[in-house]
């Protein structure tokens, strides 16, 4: 042989040992990193779990609000003048007892033509009484006693009744009805330069001070009567429906350091369109409370029988719940009744039947669990 041909056989020869070499290598490595990765272990989760026992639930219906007083007056002026200074200064917190007067403008000058009317019209009758004398004595009496009656510092009395249709004639050709009505106009605008009381009440807010000119509509505080308010709550229509007035309602603080006691006391008929709620107005007698207070309210709905109320994180977009039945979750449908904040209250659910007690992420038809009460 050669030198050439033995060149050539002993390099195949040293391909195929190098080929057979490295086969033999690379079944070492992958046997070895077979070897060396554990199987993986199946997790099972451990959840907990409730036995469904269906019963009579009691529906709360929760709800705050603003409290008010339920009677308050916002005071305004009906005619301009001084605000002059009377026994009680004009400032918030101030009591008054009913019909004592909150305050009083300068009304001199009105009163001076107040005053010139009436003796205007006590000059009118004067000159008609010898004229009623002589036609009509029957009613002579009764107008000497009127005139007799006025006095320019007082309140002009009520008209003689005038019985006869000829007396009637006469005392309105005189003009003396028209005077008559006009002084009592001006009288009945001198009023409303002292405003009053209406009711035994505190003054909670004073926007004018004595020695202020007050004009006419302008706004002056407010009036209200403690002890007595109202809270007024928005509830949604297919419960409001429901409700009746006179039924009693829970009251807390927003800190729930007090509660109250209240009553249901209107309903409104009318739906707010964007809320699709009615307004709700309760009322509480209490002394301790204040105008402008937020309280909370639970509102006692409609009961619902064989059910249960359950978490709303356990009910599922397609109102399905899981079951936990032998280590393994099972969707079931379910009828929700009522929402609240935190609670669903279902129908549908068999009496014994093993279900998650909190959701639980990531949770699927199928998987497999370990449960724990």
């Amino acid at each position: 042989m050669d030198l050439k041909k033995l060149r050539t056989v002993i390099l195949a020869a040293i391909a195929i040992i190098g080929l057979v070499v490295s086969g033999l290598f690379a079944k070492n490595l992958v046997d070895n990193k077979a070897a060396a990765v554990a199987p993986a272990k199946k997790i099972i989760k451990e959840v907990a779990v409730q036995t469904v026992t269906n019963s009579l639930v009691k529906v709360i219906i929760p709800a705050q609000g603003l409290l008010q007083a339920k009677q308050r007056i916002e005071i305004y002026a009906e005619v301009q003048g001084v605000f002059a200074t009377g026994k009680k200064l004009f400032r918030t917190g101030q009591s008054y007892q009913s019909n004592e007067t909150l305050l009083q403008l300068d009304a001199a000058e009105y009163l001076s033509n107040v005053k010139a009317s009436r003796n205007n019209l006590h000059n009118q009758i004067a000159a008609a009484l010898p004229d009623i004398r002589l036609d009509y004595p029957k009613e002579y009496s009764k107008w000497a006693t009127f005139l007799r009656a006025i006095n320019v510092n007082q309140n002009l009395a009520a008209l003689p009744i005038m019985e006869e249709d000829g007396i009637r004639l006469f005392i309105s050709g005189r003009g003396i009805l028209s005077v008559y009505y006009s002084v009592k106009n001006l009288e009945q605008r001198l009023s409303k330069y002292t405003i009053t009381a209406p009711f035994k009440g505190v003054l909670t807010e004073a926007l004018v001070t004595e020695g202020t000119l007050v004009r006419s509509g302008q706004k002056l505080g407010s009036f209200i009567k403690p002890g007595v308010y109202e809270l007024t709550v928005s509830i949604s229509k297919s419960y409001s429906d429901k409700l009746s007035t006179g039924a009693s309602v829970v009251l807390s603080s927003l800190d729930e350091t007090a509660t109250y006691l209240g009553v249901i006391s209107r309903i409104n008929a009318s739906v707010d369109p964007s809320t699709q709620t009615n307004a709700v107005m309760i009322e509480i007698k209490d002394t301790s409370l204040s105008d402008g207070v937020y309280l909370k309210a639970n509102i006692t709905g409609d009961d619902i029988e064989n059910a249960v109320s359950l978490p709303r994180g356990l009910l599922s977009q397609e109102f399905t719940i899981f079951k936990v039945q032998d280590n393994i979750l099972i969707s079931i449908p379910v009828v929700p009744m009522h929402f609240s904040k935190d609670e669903v209250v279902v129908r549908g659910i068999p009496n014994g039947t093993t279900i998650l007690a909190k959701p639980l992420l990531g949770a699927y038809e199928g998987m497999l669990v370990n449960p724990s009460k």
